[in-house]
C-alpha cells in the first residue's frame, strides 16, 4: 500500500485512533559504537602515523617480515600467514598491502611477478612470490631496544606501536585511505629531495617539496599548497611527435595506467573529441603507446586535444592528514618533512646513548677484570667457604685499585667477575687488555663527540643514507608550468551546421538545408536576424531563433578580430545607423538587440569580418518630396570600431531603399602581436615572455633546432616546440640563413648560405652522417665568426681568425653542401656581432584602431537632407565563409637563441 493510501486510510479513523507521529532519539550503541567504529577505522585502517609513516596494516607486515629474517626470501603467503599473528583482519587485505609497499621498490626485495603500476596487470598469488627485507629496511626502520610495545589483538604477542623510522619515510611512499568522515593523500616524494630537505631544514635553511612519481610524466605544482587541502597538482603524459601522422606517448600520469589511459583515448574518439586511426600498446619495461592519426590531422592540436579530453591530463588534490597523539593531524608536507627529521634526530640520540651506555658498560666490566686478574685477586677467594664471603673478599681486594672507575662496584659486577673461567684467566694478555679498553675508551669519545654535535650527526646520517641508497632514484616527473588549454579551440569539428533561414531554425539535424560550417557538440553558435537581434547558443540537433536569419557562424569567446559591419534602421520609422563592433562576450541564450531595442528594427546590411576588413558600399534612398541626391557611397573604413551595444553613426533620418555592396574591403585592424612564453613553451597574444613580432595572417615562424632541421610554421598558439630549438623567429623569405657545421664523412667544418625554399616542409640542411652536427647559424644579413685554431705542436698558438660569411659564400640552395671552412684543425667557434646592414625601406600603410568598448556616438554628416525615397528592398550580404583567425601585419625580427 503507498503512502498516500495510509494517511488517507489514517485520516478515516476516529481521532482517538488516528496514528501520531513521534521521534524516538537513538541511545546505547547506536550513538556510542558508530563513533567507535568510526574512530577505529581512522586510527588503525586508514590514516598513516605520522612517527613512522605506516599504517597499523603496513607496521605488522614489516614486524612480521623481521620476525621471519634470516637473509633469505620467505614466500610471501607465509609472511602473509605470520602478520595475521598482529593483524586481526583477513589475509587478502594484508595481501594487497604488501603488494603495493611492495611495488614501491624501497623496503622490500622482492622475487617473481609484483604485478606493473604501468599497466595496472595484477601480481601473481602469494604462494608464488617472494620477498624479504630491503638493505634500506634494516638499517632505517628497525631497533627493538628503543621501540615502544603493546600486546596484540589477541594478547599473545608484542607489537610495536611505531617503529623507529630513522628516516620521513611517509613523504617518500605516500598514502591514501578513506576512512569515515576522513580521508588522507600525501603524494609521494623523491628519495634524494627529501634528504637534501631534510638536511636543509637541519642546516636551518628553507626547503620546498614537490611531488615525483613512480609513472614519470610532467606536473604543473603551482597550485600544489604544500599538499594540504585545496592544493592541486595537475599531472600530464610526456608525449612527442615523431612524424605528422604519429603520436607516441613515453610515460603516462599518476592514477592511472596504461589501459585506462587508451580507454579514455578511445572514449574521446567516439564521442568525436579527437579523430585517430588507431592505437597500439606496446608497453614492456618502459610505457610506448603509438597513436595513429588520419591524414590532415595536426598532430600539434591531437595532443592537446588529448590533454583536453582524454586521461593524458589528470588533476590530483593532495590532502594532508595524519595521526599523531591517536588524533588526526591536518598538516602540509614542509610540516610533516620538519616533524620526521627532528624524530629522526631523537632517535639517533637514543640510539648513540643505549651506545653510550653500553661501551661504558662494557669498558667498566673490562678495567674491573683486568684488576681482578692482574692483581690477582681471585686468590683471596681460595679460603673462603661462603658465598657472602667470597663476595666479601673480592670487595675488599678491588677497593685499592677502583678509584679511576666510573661507577661503583655492584654485587652484580662482583658476581660476574666470579664467573670467569681458569682457562681465560690463564691465557689473560695485559697488553690486549689495555688495548681493548682504550678502544672502548676512544669508542666512548667518539660517542660523546656525536652526541654533543648531534646535528651535525644526523647531517652525516642523512648524507650516508644518500650515498648508499640514493644513486638510482633520480626524480622520474619533471616540473613544469602548464598552459591552459581551451577545450573549443582543440576539439575535432565532429558535425556539421546546418540553417533554414526563412523559417528560422539552426541545428545539426537539418541535413536539407543550408549548410553553415564544422562544428563540435561543445561549440557555441552565433545568430544575428533581420530584426536586428542577436544570440549565442549551444549548438543543438535543432533550435529555433527566429525568421530572417541574416548570419550564422561557430562563436569564438574573446574574438576581437572578427568584426561584424552592420547599417540598420531603428525602429519602423526612426533614422538608419551605421555601426561596426566586435562581439567578445555575451550571455549564453539571452537576445540582444543590434541598435536600441525599438520594435519594427530591420537590418539594411551586414557583413562578418575574420579580419576587420571594411568595404565600400553604395546607399540609396527612396525619392521622396524634393530629395534630389538619392545615391552616395559610405566607407566603412571611416567609421570607428565600438562596442556592440553602441548605437551607432546616423546615415540618413530617411527611408533607406536598399544598400549594395561596392567594393570589397581590407583588414582595417594591426597585425597581431605575439610572444613567445619560454616557461610553457608556448606562443601567445596576451604578452608574457619575449616579443617575436607582428603578425598578419600569410606570415610564418622560422624554427631551426640543434640537429641542423629548419622548418617554417603558420604561428598557432596551439603549435608546440621541442626542447632543442635554437631559432625562433619571425620568416622573411629573402632573408639567408648562415650556417657553419662538422661534416662527419670529411671530418671538417663547412659554411652554407641558403634559403628556406619549401615553406611547408622540414627539411635538414647538414649532412646525414652520424658524426655531423651544427656548430653556428645566424639569420643575421652579415654575420661574423671568430675561429680559434689548435696550438700545433712545438709551434705558437695561431692567431684568432675572422671570418664574413656574406664575403665567404654566396646564398645556394638548401640541399648544397656548402664551402670547407678550413683544412686546419679548429679548436672553437664564436658568433661574433654582424657587421651593419641597411635593409631597403618599407612603404607602411595607413592602419585602423584595435575595436573600442566606448559608447560613445559620432553623427556622419547627413548627405540626404533634401532627398527623397521610392521603394523598401533591403539587400543583405550573404554570410561570409569562416577564414584563418591569426592576423596579417607586418613585424619586428624575433630573437635568436
Amino acid at each position: 500500500m503507498s503512502k498516500e493510501n495510509l494517511e488517507q486510510e489514517n485520516n478515516n479513523l476516529p481521532i482517538e485512533e488516528q496514528a501520531t507521529e513521534t521521534i524516538t532519539r537513538v541511545t546505547g550503541m547506536y550513538k556510542e559504537w558508530f563513533l567507535d567504529y568510526a574512530s577505529y577505522v581512522i586510527l588503525e585502517r586508514a590514516v598513516p602515523a605520522i612517527e613512522d609513516g605506516f599504517k597499523p596494516v603496513q607496521r605488522r607486515i614489516m614486524q612480521s617480515m623481521k620476525d621471519l629474517d634470516d637473509g633469505r626470501y620467505n614466500k610471501v603467503a607465509n609472511i602473509v600467514g605470520h602478520t595475521m599473528q598482529y593483524h586481526p583482519h583477513g589475509d587478502a587485505s594484508i595481501g594487497d598491502a604488501m603488494v603495493q609497499i611492495g611495488q614501491k621498490d624501497l623496503l622490500i626485495d622482492m622475487q617473481g611477478n609484483w604485478g606493473n603500476i604501468l599497466t595496472g596487470d595484477p601480481s601473481a598469488a602469494s604462494r608464488y612470490i617472494e620477498a624479504r627485507l630491503s638493505k634500506f629496511a634494516l638499517e632505517v626502520l628497525f631497533n627493538a631496544k628503543i621501540t615502544e610495545w603493546q600486546s596484540s589483538y589477541d594478547g599473545r604477542r608484542k607489537e610495536p606501536i611505531n617503529l623507529p623510522v630513522k628516516f620521513p619515510l611517509l613523504l617518500t611512499q605516500g598514502a591514501e585511505g578513506i576512512a569515515v568522515g576522513l580521508s588522507t593523500k600525501v603524494l609521494p616524494h623523491n628519495f634524494n629531495e627529501i634528504i637534501d630537505a631534510s638536511i636543509k631544514h637541519l642546516q636551518g635553511k628553507r626547503f620546498k617539496l614537490f611531488p615525483d612519481f613512480p609513472t614519470g610524466g610532467e606536473a604543473d605544482v603551482s597550485n600544489y599548497n604544500d599538499g594540504m587541502r585545496g592544493g592541486k597538482v595537475r599531472v600530464r603524459a610526456k608525449m612527442h611527435s615523431p612524424d605528422r601522422n604519429t603520436i607516441i606517448i613515453t610515460e603516462i600520469p599518476y592514477s592511472t595506467t596504461t589501459g585506462s589511459l587508451i580507454d579514455s583515448i578511445l572514449k574521446a574518439n567516439d564521442k568525436g573529441k579527437i579523430k585517430i586511426k588507431k592505437i597500439e600498446d606496446n608497453t614492456a619495461a618502459d610505457v610506448e603507446i603509438q597513436i595513429h592519426l588520419p591524414a590532415n590531422i595536426s598532430p600539434d592540436k591531437t595532443m592537446d586535444a588529448l590533454y583536453a579530453f582524454t586521461n593524458c591530463e589528470v588533476s590530483i588534490s593532495p590532502l594532508g592528514c595524519v595521526i599523531e597523539d591517536n588524533k588526526p593531524l591536518f598538516v602540509g608536507v614542509t610540516e610533516m618533512l620538519r616533524r620526521s627529521t627532528d624524530h629522526t634526530v631523537e632517535l639517533l640520540r637514543q640510539e648513540l646513548q643505549i651506545q653510550l651506555d653500553e661501551v661504558e658498560s662494557q669498558w667498566h666490566f673490562a678495567s674491573l677484570e683486568r684488576i681482578f686478574i692482574e692483581n690477582r685477586i681471585y686468590r683471596d677467594i681460595e679460603e673462603e667457604e661462603t658465598w657472602d664471603g667470597v663476595i666479601n673478599a673480592i670487595d675488599k681486594g678491588l677497593k685499592p685499585h677502583i678509584g679511576h672507575l666510573k661507577r661503583a662496584v655492584t654485587v652484580d659486577d662482583i658476581v660476574r667477575l666470579t664467573e670467569i673461567r681458569i682457562k681465560r684467566i690463564s691465557k689473560f694478555d695485559i697488553d690486549k687488555a689495555q688495548q681493548k679498553i682504550e678502544a672502548l675508551e676512544d669508542r666512548i669519545a667518539e660517542l660523546k663527540k656525536n652526541l654533543e654535535h648531534l646535528i651535525e650527526f644526523a647531517i652525516d646520517y642523512f648524507k650516508k643514507l644518500k650515498t648508499d641508497y640514493g644513486k638510482d632514484r633520480g626524480r622520474k616527473t619533471e616540473l613544469k608550468a602548464f598552459e591552459d588549454i581551451v577545450a573549443s579551440k582543440v576539439v575535432i569539428r565532429n558535425t556539421k551546421l546546418y540553417v533554414n533561414r526563412e523559417e528560422g531554425f539552426i541545428g545539426t539535424s537539418l541535413k536539407r538545408d543550408e549548410y553553415v560550417a564544422d562544428c563540435s557538440d561543445i561549440d557555441d553558435i552565433i545568430v544575428f536576424t533581420k530584426s536586428g537581434t542577436m544570440i549565442v547558443t549551444k549548438v543543438d540537433a535543432k533550435t529555433f531563433i527566429g525568421k530572417g536569419i541574416l548570419h550564422v557562424a561557430v562563436f569564438k569567446k574573446k574574438d576581437k578580430r572578427t568584426i561584424y559591419n552592420l547599417i540598420y534602421r531603428d525602429g519602423k520609422s526612426g533614422p538608419s545607423y551605421v555601426k561596426r563592433f566586435a562581439v567578445t562576450s555575451m550571455t549564453r541564450d539571452r537576445e540582444y538587440s543590434v541598435g536600441n531595442g525599438n520594435p519594427g528594427t530591420q537590418v539594411h546590411y551586414f557583413s562578418a569580418n575574420p579580419n576587420g576588413e571594411a568595404e565600400v558600399v553604395t546607399i540609396h534612398l527612396r525619392q521622396q518630396g524634393s530629395i534630389k541626391k538619392l545615391k552616395w557611397d559610405l566607407d566603412f573604413s571611416d567609421i570607428l570600431i565600438k562596442g556592440r551595444s553602441s548605437k551607432g553613426n546616423l546615415v540618413s533620418k530617411y527611408s533607406i531603399k536598399r544598400v549594395e555592396l561596392k567594393e570589397e574591403g581590407v583588414s582595417t585592424l594591426k597585425p597581431r602581436k605575439i610572444w613567445f612564453d619560454d616557461t610553457v613553451q608556448r606562443l601567445n597574444v596576451d604578452g608574457r615572455g619575449e616579443l617575436l613580432g607582428e603578425f598578419k595572417g600569410e606570415d610564418r615562424l622560422l624554427i631551426i633546432n640543434q640537429k641542423g632541421v629548419v622548418r617554417t610554421i603558420i604561428p598557432e598558439v596551439t603549435a608546440r616546440f621541442d626542447e632543442d630549438m635554437i631559432v625562433l623567429e619571425k620568416w622573411q623569405p629573402n632573408k639567408p640563413i648562415s650556417a657553419v657545421y662538422f661534416n662527419g664523412e670529411r671530418d671538417l667544418f663547412y659554411v652554407k648560405r641558403f634559403l628556406v625554399e619549401n615553406e611547408d616542409k622540414e627539411e635538414l640542411f647538414i649532412t646525414e652522417h652520424d658524426n655531423s652536427y651544427l656548430e653556428v647559424v645566424s639569420t643575421d644579413y652579415k654575420p661574423v665568426i671568430e675561429l680559434i685554431h689548435n696550438k700545433p705542436r712545438g709551434k705558437e698558438q695561431p692567431p684568432n681568425e675572422e671570418v664574413e660569411l656574406e664575403e665567404f659564400i654566396a646564398v645556394k640552395g638548401i640541399t648544397a653542401q656548402g664551402n670547407m671552412l678550413t683544412k686546419s684543425k679548429i679548436k672553437q667557434i664564436n658568433l661574433l656581432d654582424p657587421l651593419p646592414h641597411e635593409p631597403e625601406p618599407e612603404i607602411d600603410q595607413e592602419e585602423q584602431a584595435e575595436p573600442q568598448d566606448e559608447e560613445s556616438e559620432s553623427n556622419v554628416a547627413d548627405t540626404s537632407q533634401s532627398e527623397s525615397s521610392t521603394a523598401n528592398t533591403i539587400s543583405v550580404d550573404k554570410p561570409q565563409e569562416s577564414k584563418d583567425d591569426d592576423p596579417k601585419g607586418d613585424g619586428e625580427q624575433g630573437s635568436l637563441f
